[in-house]
C-alpha cells in the first residue's frame, strides 16, 4: 500500500482508508500520522481529514489557527 507519491488515486486511496479505519476515533492523530508518512501530504491529510471529521468532528481550535481566508 503507497503513501499517495505517486498521485494516482490506486494507491492514495487505500492509504487514506487505511489512515482513516485505524485513527477512526483521533482526528489530530488521524492527520498528523498521515502527514508524517510522506508522499502526497496535503491531498491524502485532507482527505483522511474529512473522513475521520465525519465521526469525530474537527478540534475546536483548529479553525482559529488556520491561514486567514481572503475576502470574499
Amino acid at each position: 500500500m503507497g503513501n499517495g507519491s505517486h498521485s494516482t488515486a490506486q494507491d492514495s486511496v487505500p492509504f487514506v482508508l487505511w489512515f482513516a479505519a485505524t485513527h477512526a476515533d483521533d482526528y489530530r492523530v488521524a492527520v498528523t500520522a498521515c502527514v508524517e508518512a510522506g508522499g502526497d501530504m496535503d491531498t491524502t491529510a485532507a482527505m483522511v481529514g474529512g473522513i475521520v471529521a465525519c465521526r469525530t468532528g474537527v478540534p475546536a481550535d483548529w479553525p482559529a489557527r488556520r491561514e486567514p481566508l481572503p475576502p470574499a
